[in-house]
């Protein structure tokens, strides 16, 4: 399950997404996260399931890779919509104990679950088609206006960034450290909570001795080539906008329109 994480992951290919400008995916993704969270009906979950299709179409990475990705969050989804299960107010259908099943528990539960699904695979949908150099530049530029108070906005991008980009290695050495334990003859898998809690530490300190060194090298790296920070550095590739990134944003406003003359014509469900 470890090898399945692929947040922070590109994936390169000269789909649509591919050669949008970096900074109107960074825009346009955090409103379409803000859209997941507007709509209160099925209509608009529906319209919100049909844009993320779409986007999922339009960056040609494999349906099967994405969903391979979701499957370590099966257990976090699955845990947040039984909660929202029993939370919902009205006449209950089902009840057993203190705890009652309503229609409102069910539309919550079936909403959150939704949610958390759409967010992370349109989250994920920039790191996907945004290579790091790119996705850095494009986080700089948008915070270009915070240099005005004297934010260091090159480092915070570059932190992001870096971050970001570590998490597959990461999850690679998690794996590797794994496999060697397991080799060594130690038992990860069964067992109650506390044996396995415990079985954890041999896995957790030589992934904080891997992080130290990575984070030293990648240091050492970066002084080897006089790296100084964002002053007086130009960039190889300009960002530029193309008629494409128009024609998405004026796509998107439209969306956006619908979610919310939806939701008024609609009605909310909860």
């Amino acid at each position: 399950m470890i090898s399945d994480i692929s947040i922070g992951q590109y994936f390169p290919g000269n789909s649509f997404l591919h050669k949008m400008d970096p900074r109107m995916k960074i825009v346009l993704i955090l409103l379409f996260m803000v859209s997941i969270f507007i709509g209160k009906n099925y209509f608009c979950l529906g319209l919100v399931f049909a844009a993320t299709l779409i986007s999922v179409l339009a960056s040609r990475i494999s349906i099967k890779s994405i969903l391979k990705s979701l499957k370590p969050l099966i257990i976090i989804i699955l845990f947040t919509g039984l909660l929202n299960l029993f939370y919902g107010s009205g006449e209950p259908l089902v009840q057993f104990w203190i705890f009652k099943i309503t229609a409102d528990g069910i539309n919550k539960a079936v909403f959150m679950a939704s949610r958390i699904i759409m967010l992370v695979v349109v989250g994920s949908m920039l790191t996907y088609t945004t290579t790091p150099t790119a996705l850095t530049d494009a986080m700089e530029s948008l915070m270009k206006p915070l240099k005005v108070f004297k934010v260091d906005v090159h480092s915070i991008a570059m932190t992001m960034t870096i971050a970001l980009r570590f998490i597959p290695t990461l999850t690679e050495e998690v794996d590797k450290i794994m496999s060697a334990q397991k080799s060594r003859g130690a038992d990860l898998e069964s067992g109650g909570l506390v044996k396995r809690a415990r079985a954890i530490v041999p896995i957790i300190i030589p992934l904080f001795i891997s992080s130290f060194r990575r984070a030293n090298e990648l240091a050492y790296a970066m002084e080897c080539r006089c790296y100084r920070g964002g002053d007086g550095r130009t960039k190889m590739k300009v960002m530029s906008m193309h008629p494409r990134d128009y024609v998405c944003a004026v796509i998107f406003v439209l969306y956006f329109a619908g979610i919310i003359i939806i939701n008024h014509f609609a009605g909310a469900v909860i």
